[in-house]
């Protein structure tokens, strides 16, 4: 899987290329992704929040 870079266009063309990349992508890599997405969320969720 290559690295992918960072896009500004418009949110319909990157919807399409983010379904065009998990079409390639493997059971497996879909899996890990959405792992590693999962985790990156409970981390933002539990951190601890800094007060002004």
């Amino acid at each position: 899987m290559k690295a992918t870079t960072l896009n500004h266009a418009h949110p319909s063309i990157m919807e399409a290329r983010y379904i065009e990349e998990i079409r390639k992508m493997s059971p497996q890599q879909r899996f890990d992704k959405l792992m590693a997405i999962i985790e990156i969320s409970y981390l933002l969720k539990t951190a601890k929040k800094i007060s002004k």
